[in-house]
């Protein structure tokens, strides 16, 4: 196949959308196939906001000296009217030699300009910000096919419950996955690779404590109360180990897609909780239930010592474990 040459590149591209990774990105891979296609290519940079109609027509005027040139404007919608005029009337005729490039919030500010720009015929590239979970997986998984790795659903479910949401995050810790992993990645991979970030969380903590490791659950509960995890959602991952246990548990057999669905869960959160469930009976269960509803009363009720009720709840819960008939 052969390469990009620059009679292959849209000559205005509009980039539309709010999450700023993915608008950045798609700038930065606009302006490196433009270089791939003419290395000398000139490439210059402006806030739309900012510049005048006179500045934009010197820059669009054909050049004494021929070369390639890319122009990224930024923040389009903050363009003057003007200049959106200008813009609008050069898109309907643009120079072969020139690639214009607009990033566009697509909001309701500069409206007019963007659906110019469409109108005219630019390349719409998508920077949309991504609003449900099934979009942040299917991002998980796009990263590491960019990256030349693969992974599966519960691997992206289980890396978006240990980084978050946040696009940029999610980016780093697929980057760093493939360079320490090979790129084959799965739910096993990332708590192995997540264990010593994830000991600062509750989740942690509840998952030590549901399965009755005592000292790890303690353990990780001293070491997030010290960099300072806040208690409360310490307590609520607690409560939450303990509904999600009873949940699966109450359930009855059958795989985690199975039960995924009508439990409203994902299935590797299923396959935890099925795993976890092993040790607990339902009056095992119920006191459990009752000292997390204990110490979320103490935790978020201001009590004088929370770490101490998180303590004693690490406890009563394993205990609880214990008492009801671990097999």
């Amino acid at each position: 196949m052969g390469g990009v040459t620059a009679a292959d590149a849209a000559p205005i591209v509009l980039v539309l959308g709010d999450e700023e990774l993915l608008a950045t990105r798609a700038v930065a891979e606009t302006v490196a196939a433009a270089r791939a296609a003419d290395p000398g290519a000139d490439v210059r940079e402006y806030q739309a906001g900012q510049l005048t109609v006179g500045e934009i027509d010197e820059m669009l005027s054909p050049s004494l000296f021929g070369g390639r040139r890319v122009l990224v404007l930024r923040s389009g919608q903050d363009a003057r009217k003007d200049l959106i005029a200008a813009l609008l009337a050069y898109a309907k005729n643009p120079d072969p030699e020139v690639q214009l490039v607009v990033q566009h919030l697509g909001a309701a500010k500069g409206k007019a300009f963007a659906d110019g720009l469409k109108a005219a015929g630019a390349q719409v590239v998508p920077a949309t910000r991504l609003k449900g979970h099934r979009e942040r997986v299917a991002f998980v998984r796009g990263e590491f096919r960019r990256a030349g790795g693969r992974c599966t659903d519960d691997a992206a479910e289980a890396l978006i419950a240990a980084v978050g949401n946040d696009l940029r995050e999610l980016a780093a810790a697929c980057s760093q996955l493939i360079a320490d992993t090979g790129g084959k990645i799965d739910a096993d991979t990332v708590s192995r690779y997540y264990r010593g970030r994830v000991e600062v969380s509750g989740f942690t903590v509840a998952d030590a404590t549901m399965v009755g490791d005592l000292p790890a659950a303690l353990e990780a509960l001293r070491w997030a109360l010290h960099v300072g995890v806040d208690p409360v959602p310490i307590a609520d991952a607690l409560a939450d180990g303990i509904r999600t246990v009873a949940r699966v548990a109450s359930a009855g057999r059958g795989s985690p897609y199975q039960l995924a669905s009508s439990l409203g869960m994902p299935p590797w959160k299923v396959e935890r909780a099925q795993r976890q469930a092993r040790g607990w009976t339902p009056d095992g269960l119920v006191q459990a239930m009752r000292a997390a509803a204990e110490c979320n009363a103490a935790v978020k009720g201001g009590s004088d010592d929370r770490a101490y009720a998180l303590e004693k709840a690490v406890f009563l819960v394993a205990a609880a474990r214990q008492q009801g008939g671990a097999r």
